[in-house]
């Protein structure tokens, strides 16, 4: 693992780093947060996946969360949203397919099967990396994401209840089986058996019987995406027919950027927090 930046943060270290992914078949690049506390004792962690055409970067520029993150004693750890390099296969001209939209899932078909491989990377190779690297606490941890990377962090969560203690999205994509900017990506990665697809779509996890305790999302009412690609109470009708209880918080005047995501990281952060106590 080679250390490409480090800097004090609110009496914590906010740090970037590069390894070469065995998953991915290339060089992965992440970010990770950890509080003060950690310099006494192992911290749990809570992940932050991001959305469609990010890295690692944006959250760290402006999601605003080390202050709340070092005052509750929490690591967050922001990976890259899919592999990149000059031998990964891209779709340079489309901002919903290739790199900056791995989808969070493991992809099936060529050429796309070697590299978009991010389930696994999220769910098994980066874990081991970072328990093995910083003094973080592996059974208290929690995800949460937004928009793409809010789907990845609900659906991971779904199918991996025993690792994460808590899961909330800022405006998942809700449904990608059939949202207009992640169906022809499904499509490419994973082949026409739309079979294949439920392993990747929430409502369709929940639909096939996968839980969690309970669910936070927040939703801006003046996102442009809300319904075309997002459709919230899809997810709100899967959890209420499943019995998860869900906190689906619609605010009024919010739309999808950061300004959205910065306004209720605090909130988040705290909610995952009284879970990884």
């Amino acid at each position: 693992m080679e250390t490409l930046s480090i800097a004090k943060s609110f009496e914590g270290m906010q740090g970037v780093y590069r390894h070469r992914s065995d998953v991915c078949q290339c060089d992965m690049t992440f970010a990770v947060f950890l509080p003060p506390q950690a310099k006494e004792h192992p911290v749990p962690l809570l992940w932050y996946l991001s959305g469609l055409t990010c890295t690692h970067q944006n959250v760290m520029d402006k999601g605003e969360y080390r202050r709340v993150a070092a005052e509750l004693g929490i690591a967050i750890i922001c990976p890259d949203t899919s592999p990149r390099g000059e031998n990964v296969p891209d779709e340079k001209d489309n901002w919903q397919f290739g790199s900056g939209a791995g989808f969070y899932l493991d992809a099936t078909q060529e050429p796309w099967s070697t590299n978009y491989r991010m389930a696994s990377y999220i769910a098994y190779e980066l874990p081991e990396l970072v328990a093995a690297q910083f003094p973080i606490d592996v059974t208290r941890q929690s995800i949460f994401g937004h928009s793409m990377g809010g789907h990845g962090a609900i659906t991971l969560a779904l199918k991996n209840p025993e690792r994460f203690r808590s899961v909330s999205a800022l405006a998942p994509i809700a449904r990608p089986m059939v949202a207009g900017w992640s169906r022809p990506a499904f499509e490419k990665y994973l082949g026409n058996d739309e079979a294949a697809w439920r392993a990747y779509d929430s409502v369709a996890l929940i639909e096939d019987g996968h839980r969690v305790p309970e669910l936070l999302v927040d939703q801006g009412k003046a996102d442009g995406f809300l319904d075309d690609g997002l459709r919230p109470w899809l997810l709100q009708e899967a959890c209420a027919k499943a019995g998860i209880p869900l906190t689906l918080n619609v605010r009024d005047g919010y739309d999808h950027s950061y300004f959205f995501i910065s306004t209720f990281m605090a909130d988040h952060i705290a909610w995952h927090a009284d879970r990884l106590s």
